[in-house]
């Protein structure tokens, strides 16, 4: 019996070896838990930064990824939802980074096939931090998530809700970096 207990034990510890990878998600642009570069800060709704999506890197991917999504989310804006910045998903297989400015979809430097979808600003791929002037500084999640289908049921037209909603049931593992940033 003990010998069952400790084998589900390392399992759900990842693996008996305790050597299973996780998905990790860096950037040379956010660091965890500061203060967001005004580079990557909107340029609208009142905010006059770059509106440059930051470059991203991951590793870690479990067996049976076939895809990777993006995502930047707000969960401190007054909106009672959320805020969506950025949805980039159908990322293929083979990638584990984005340069700065992938998010631009005129820059053409998303990876062949990505797709983006539109953010809660009502654009088209990544829209930088303006939270409301006198708010708290607002934390920006940003996550990559390995999903276990090559294409999601989503295409460039789709909300952010609807990518999350087909992420929900696709996402193999997902992984969060988080800045800050307030006016």
């Amino acid at each position: 019996m003990r010998k069952l207990a400790f084998a589900a034990a390392m399992l759900l510890a990842g693996g008996a070896s305790g050597s299973a990878a996780q998905l990790t998600l860096t950037s040379s642009d956010i660091k965890p838990g500061a203060r967001i570069a005004d580079e990557q800060v909107a340029n609208g709704f009142g905010c006059s930064g770059g509106n440059v999506s930051p470059a991203l890197s991951w590793s870690g991917a479990p067996k049976g990824t076939k895809s990777f999504a993006i995502s930047v989310y707000d969960p401190d804006a007054p909106t009672g939802s959320g805020f969506w910045h950025w949805a980039m998903f159908d990322i293929p297989a083979n990638v584990t980074s984005l340069p700065k400015n992938a998010g631009d979809p005129k820059a053409t430097l998303a990876p062949a096939g990505a797709i983006q979808g539109n953010n809660d600003a009502g654009t088209q791929g990544y829209f930088g931090p303006c939270p409301p002037k006198g708010d708290k500084p607002h934390h920006y999640h940003l996550q990559v998530f390995a999903v276990d289908v090559d294409k999601l049921d989503a295409d460039a037209s789709a909300t952010p809700a609807v990518v999350g909603f087909n992420l929900h049931f696709h996402t193999l593992a997902k992984a969060t970096l988080i800045g800050i940033w307030g006016r």
